[in-house]
């Protein structure tokens, strides 16, 4: 599993899916039916220095001309939806704004003392949102977990963050000057991200603006929570087959014992007893599938949790008992654990 961001889809994710849906429709348009438009759509800080052509830095700084970054920024962006779950969309979403306005200022910056210091003429950069995407690696880097998958030739490992990194490795590399765009981007996550001169105070969305949005725009944006069916591969074996529809019983279980523990944590307050989400059947042995549940007097002793592992779950906002239960009832996983806390 190289996913790090948590459920599939776009659910509970609305400005996530109108970044991925709205600018890919405009940059397909403009290449494929509407190239004599692309000129609107340039990142020309010649016109923007010498003729004051201050609604270039909006379209350009917003809508990509190439399909290649429309593709890879997408994909980044669907990645980093996670944040948008976590933090929620207003938060999100002003995170961009602070991201790509500081980037903005960082890419006329750069540019001067690209031409100062090297003596580089830089007319045109890459277009598209390219700023914030590159920003959100910053959180990326930080909150989430670095969980170690595989590994390659024996030496090489491979996380459930590697595919995000390769993403951002072939954005980096599709253009000449879109390392300007990469080190404004990620230098404005770190300081809206580290709350450098109280900027994340300063960049934000209103309250009211928020509102309007979530009344106009969310119903439209808005996805359906995604189904529990599983898709079973061709060629499957039985067994794996029969895995497969227990895990999906255990999630379901698992899913509507959370809803009544949330319907009785808001009446009494409290924390979640996490335990009773994880039963002991999870622990069953897995060489032939038997239906049996084990006895009390096999369910193994509490597993000791790493602090470490828990250290970085509260980095993430979660509390300390929440991060010890949930890593005690996945039996110390720090994969299973996360991907369930930012679930749920």
């Amino acid at each position: 599993m190289f996913t790090s961001t948590g459920s599939n889809g776009l659910y509970k994710a609305p400005l996530s899916k109108s970044l991925l849906l709205v600018p890919s429709a405009i940059s397909i348009l403009l290449t494929l039916l509407f190239q004599h438009y692309q000129k609107f759509f340039a990142y020309n800080l010649q016109a923007i220095k010498e003729d004051f052509q201050i609604w270039r830095i909006v379209c350009g700084r917003t809508i990509c001309l190439d399909l290649k970054d429309t593709f890879c920024s997408s994909l980044l962006i669907y990645n980093f939806r996670i944040f948008e779950r976590r933090y929620g969309s207003r938060k999100f979403s002003s995170f961009l704004l602070g991201a790509w306005m500081l980037s903005a200022l960082f890419d006329l910056l750069l540019v001067e003392i690209a031409e100062y210091v090297f003596g580089i003429t830089i007319n045109s950069l890459p277009s598209g949102f390219l700023g914030p995407v590159f920003a959100l690696f910053v959180p990326f880097y930080s909150s989430i977990p670095r969980v170690q998958v595989t590994q390659v030739l024996g030496h090489f490992s491979i996380t459930n963050k590697t595919l995000v990194y390769i993403l951002g490795l072939q954005l980096l590399t599709s253009g000449s000057y879109i390392w300007i765009l990469a080190l404004s981007g990620l230098v404005s996550g770190i300081c809206y991200n580290s709350s450098i001169l109280k900027v994340h105070r300063i960049l934000c969305v209103p309250s009211w603006v928020a509102k309007i949005f979530s009344w106009t725009l969310e119903p439209i944006f808005s996805s359906a929570e995604p189904t529990n069916e599983v898709r079973v591969g061709m060629g499957a074996t039985v067994d794996i087959q029969r895995q497969q529809r227990m895990e999906l019983l255990d999630r379901q279980i698992m899913m509507s014992q959370v809803a009544q523990m949330r319907r009785q944590r808001q009446q009494q307050g409290g924390m979640i007893n996490w335990n009773r989400l994880f039963p002991p059947l999870r622990h069953r042995h897995n060489a032939n599938y038997q239906d049996h549940r084990p006895s009390e007097q096999d369910t193994p002793p509490p597993t000791e949790v790493s602090e470490e592992q828990v250290a970085r779950l509260m980095e993430m906002g979660f509390s300390r008992g929440d991060a010890l239960e949930a890593l005690r009832a996945s039996n110390n996983d720090l994969n299973v654990a996360t991907n369930f806390l930012l679930q749920h």
